[in-house]
């Protein structure tokens, strides 16, 4: 079987079609190489695991490194029992190290530690046992809280000066937000640090989405493996439409190859995209399931809705509200303002904050989620059809002016 667009969990690269980590990540090596610590964010299903996980191979394939991907996600359950949240990240440590290290670099046992030091005395075994520097990838960072991410920052904090012999070399804390932003909270409130951060990190790098160019060469291995042509146009429309958000591009692929079934000697053409792209949200797949929930969130809800209603809203640059509005993937900003990430996004948050505004109102329209008379593709102006920017421009976080301006929408209602 070749290659396919995956939409589930990290890509493979023998299996899946995918963007080398290099190119999405290019600053990683020089970090490591300088002993660094520090932060790689983005929102969900934007192919953080995918990248960390071959950026660690390709470290530890040079001979230079012992690099592997830990998911911090085994803590979670845990909340503010540090003890175990600790000895299950510890447990799956070891079965990372097992499944993806030689031997040589695997950890020794664990040392009896009490439970605010184990994570450091581990971790510090580890390295002065490895013979290479070691490097940790940490993922799903965000998925602690309370006393137990205080204490895990804390803790690599106080290792940090015994790397690169006692502790590890380099260490990437990875997660949804700026882990510099977080105050541990109960519930993952993600909200600022109202004093000093305990873990001092002065290096940030944020996963951005796909430019054009990334998008064009994605769906350009589709038609070297298969000789299934993306028109020009498509290309332009689907990353008009998604605005590069990686689940996307892969989701709208996926779904004209494998579901519509388009035959590989038939063209994939804007229409199609345009098809693809209405079915993904009707279906509310995960990825969209899970921008549904954030909705209903009142902190996305006072960034999203006076946005969507063209309101003119002048607020700081780093509101709370707007940083994890940001972080979350939902919206982006351009120059001086902000707006609804992509037009896919756009049209689901309008279908939904519809859907909630006709809730419990008798004989009032159906819900605007359910499948829709809106005209095909074909039926649309062409005039209406976005063209893609030459230069398209990556997402930032806000710049340092005082204020900041909603914009009510960068995509006429009339496209999406």
């Amino acid at each position: 079987m070749g290659r396919w667009f995956n939409t589930e969990g990290p890509c493979v690269q023998a299996k899946h079609y995918m963007i080398l980590p290099s190119a999405r990540l290019p600053e990683v090596p020089g970090l490591v190489a300088r002993d660094r610590y520090f932060v790689v964010h983005a929102p969900r299903q934007s192919g953080k695991t995918t990248a960390l996980q071959a950026l660690a191979a390709e470290l530890t394939a040079s001979g230079r490194y012992a690099a592997v991907v830990l998911s911090m996600e085994a803590g979670r359950a845990w909340g503010d029992d540090l003890g175990a949240a600790t000895r299950a990240i510890l447990d799956n440590a070891r079965s990372a190290a097992r499944a993806n290290l030689p031997a040589e670099l695997h950890p020794p046992p664990w040392p009896e530690a009490s439970d605010g030091a184990i994570l450091g005395r581990a971790f510090g075994a580890w390295s002065w046992a490895c013979p290479r520097p070691l490097v940790l990838f940490l993922d799903e960072i965000d998925a602690l809280e309370g006393r137990t991410l205080i204490s895990v920052l804390s803790q690599l904090r106080d290792g940090f000066r015994l790397r690169p012999a006692d502790f590890p070399a380099s260490v990437a804390l990875c997660g949804l937000r700026d882990v510099r932003d977080y105050k541990a909270a109960s519930g993952g409130d993600a909200t600022r640090l109202r004093s000093g951060s305990p873990f001092n990190i002065k290096k940030s790098l944020r996963l951005n989405d796909f430019t054009l160019d990334e998008v064009r060469e994605l769906y350009g291995q589709h038609t070297t493996d298969t000789g299934q042509v993306f028109t020009p146009e498509a290309v332009a429309y689907a990353w008009e439409l998604t605005r590069g958000q990686p689940w996307l591009v892969n989701a709208v692929a996926a779904e004209i190859v494998d579901t519509m079934g388009v035959p590989a000697l038939t063209p994939v053409t804007a229409e199609h995209i345009d098809q693809a792209a209405e079915r993904i949200i009707v279906a509310r797949e995960t990825h969209i399931d899970s921008l549904v929930d954030k909705l209903r969130e009142p902190a996305v809800r006072r960034v999203i809705e006076p946005l969507l209603a063209g309101k003119t809203v002048n607020f700081a640059p780093f509101s709370d509200d707007l940083l994890y509005t940001i972080d979350l993937g939902l919206i982006r900003q351009t120059g001086a303002e902000v707006e609804v990430a992509n037009p896919i996004y756009r049209n689901v948050i309008t279908r939904v904050l519809a859907d909630s505004m006709f809730a419990g109102i008798p004989d009032q329209p159906g819900p605007r989620s359910a499948p829709t008379a809106d005209p095909p593709y074909s039926a649309r102006p062409s005039s209406s059809r976005p063209t893609a920017p030459a230069t398209p421009t990556r997402p930032t976080r806000p710049s340092s002016s005082s204020t900041l301006t909603f914009r009510a929408s960068a995509f006429p209602p009339d496209t999406w």
